[in-house]
Formats: structure tokens, C-alpha cells, sequence
């Protein structure tokens, strides 16, 4: 068996990931992720790429141990198999669970999804990928004066205005200056503590499923956010988002930099990212990422869960 593509390796992720958080529920040749606890729902998708054991013992879902070559299988010819009922079938299910009827997988692996997908009424969405060179340096991007970069633990007071951050972030898009800021953020932050979310995010935190990083002013307002969840040696960095009135400051960059050199520091061999806006692609191609294929889901649905 020889070593695995990055396509595999990127599979090998979305089928590993959500296992930290969610069961997985099989329909014939698609898989349903279904949330154990409080948090964001997961999608559904393929089933072609799954775990299996590593040696005597499963390699954790969450750990970001293991080598290249470690835990995957697949089933068999892609892209084929999949029929309408076997969508019905799981959009049935995410709405007896009261979720979103969402679907993610590689365009490239399973081409044949997306008319599929799409001739049962729900719009399909491209997220291109973009993976960073193992061999690239990255250094730590220049910061503002008094700017500092922290990764959180459980009880960082910092938490839930980081939290806060990208509902700002995403909800004002694109990279021009935006009017939400700190009064903002703040408010956000209070909705997240009273809500519950915060306590939802710390045991991930704790058990490492989820790596935060946050610029920070030197008032401890967070700036810039982003996270990883690693899996296998393999992560995907997510939720990059700068507070609307401190764009163009390179602080988006600078998070994913240090979110980057924290996963290679910590066993991960694979990064990579998707995105949405070619001004994004590009402040990410200067850092090292490479194109490495396309995410297809459904437009608008939630994110995925964290």
C-alpha cells in the first residue's frame, strides 16, 4: 500500500474529526454525523474514507499523532453508488434531529455528489482549498505595536470575547473597515457566557480537539481569531476572523501564522484551509499554501460543527 495523496489525507480528516465530538450514522454509501452534546450540528457526506485501527490500538480522533500512512481505508470507487433516496434518506434523519440539511465533501473525490445534491433542491457551494508547503518556513507576521498573539487555555480570561469575535467577523463580510467593534464585541461576548457556548467550548479546549488563537491589543481586546482541530496528523485552520474596525492590519494573517507553526509544532503534518474571497487567497498564498482541490457544501448552511 503506498503512501497516501493529500486528497486522501484530506479525506481522511472529515472522516475523522467530527468523531470527537459527534456518532456517525451510515445510510448505504453516505455517513451522517450526528453531535453527542451541545455545539454546532456536523454534515453529512461520503462514506468512502473512514478510521480504521492503527496496529494493536485506534489512533484517537482528536490526537494529532499518527504518520501519513496511519488509519485510512476506503471502500472502494468513489463517486459512485450514491442515489436520491440515499439523500432523502439522510435529510430525512437531520430533520427528525431538527438540524440543518447540510452536506460537505471533496468535489474531486465524489464529482458525481453534487448533481445529486442539487436535483434534490439544495444549492451547492465551491470552497477551493489551499495547503501549506511541509517544507515552506513561516515566520511570525508582523504585528502593530502592542499587539500580542496568545494561544487560550480553558480558563483564559480572553475566552469569550474570542468566541464573540467571528460572529462579528462573518456577519460584516469581506476585508474593508467595518463599524462593529469593541462596544460590539463585548456585547456578544455577555450573550455567549449567559447562553452557555463558553462552557460548551472549554472541554474541547482542555482535551486539545481544539486549538484558539487570538491577537490581542494591549488592552486585552481580541482583535483576530482563528482555531484548528487536529486529527491523525492532519488539521484544517477555520474561523479566521478580524474585528470589522481593525482590518487591514495584517492581524488575520499573523493568527493564521502562528495557528500554523503551533500545529507543526505539536505533530501536525498537514495543513491546510479553505476560503471564500480571492483577496483572502491571495494573503494566503504569500504565507506558503498551495491550491489543493475543492470543498463542495450546501450554500448558507451553518458551520461546521466545533
Amino acid at each position: 500500500m503506498g503512501e497516501p495523496t493529500l486528497r486522501d489525507r484530506i479525506e481522511l480528516y472529515y472522516a475523522s474529526v467530527p468523531l470527537g465530538f459527534a456518532d456517525a450514522e451510515e445510510f448505504g454509501p453516505l455517513r451522517l454525523f450526528v453531535r453527542k452534546g451541545e455545539g454546532a450540528p456536523y454534515y453529512g457526506g461520503p462514506n468512502h474514507a473512514y478510521p480504521v485501527p492503527a496496529g494493536p490500538a485506534r489512533v484517537s480522533a482528536g490526537s494529532a499523532s499518527g504518520g501519513p500512512a496511519a488509519g485510512f481505508a476506503s471502500s472502494g470507487p468513489v463517486g459512485t453508488g450514491i442515489t436520491a433516496a440515499d439523500i432523502a434518506r439522510v435529510r430525512a434523519r437531520q430533520r427528525e434531529l431538527g438540524v440543518a440539511e447540510s452536506f460537505e465533501w471533496l468535489a474531486e473525490v465524489t464529482p458525481s455528489l453534487r448533481a445529486l445534491v442539487e436535483a434534490a433542491g439544495l444549492p451547492v457551494a465551491e470552497r477551493p482549498l489551499m495547503v501549506l508547503d511541509p517544507h515552506h518556513p513561516l515566520p511570525p507576521q508582523p504585528l502593530p505595536e502592542g499587539v500580542t498573539i496568545r494561544v487560550l487555555d480553558a480558563d483564559d480570561p480572553g475566552l469569550p470575547a474570542v468566541l464573540a469575535l467571528p460572529r462579528l467577523a462573518f456577519a460584516d463580510v469581506g476585508t474593508a473597515v467595518g463599524p462593529a467593534g469593541r462596544a460590539e464585541l463585548a456585547a456578544v461576548a455577555e450573550k455567549l457566557v449567559a447562553d452557555g457556548t463558553v462552557e460548551t467550548i472549554r472541554p474541547t479546549l482542555l482535551t486539545g480537539h481544539k486549538v484558539l488563537a487570538a491577537a490581542f491589543a494591549p488592552d486585552g481586546t481580541p482583535l483576530a481569531a482563528g482555531h484548528y482541530h487536529p486529527a491523525r496528523g492532519i488539521t484544517e485552520i477555520g474561523g479566521i476572523g478580524t474585528l470589522p474596525t481593525a482590518r487591514r492590519q495584517g492581524l488575520g494573517a499573523a493568527v493564521m501564522a502562528a495557528l500554523a507553526t503551533h500545529a507543526r509544532e505539536h505533530g501536525v503534518h498537514t495543513v491546510f484551509l479553505a476560503y471564500a474571497e480571492a483577496a483572502v487567497a491571495r494573503i494566503y498564498a504569500r504565507l506558503g499554501f498551495r491550491p489543493a482541490g475543492t470543498t463542495l457544501l450546501i450554500a448558507d448552511q451553518p458551520a461546521r460543527g466545533q
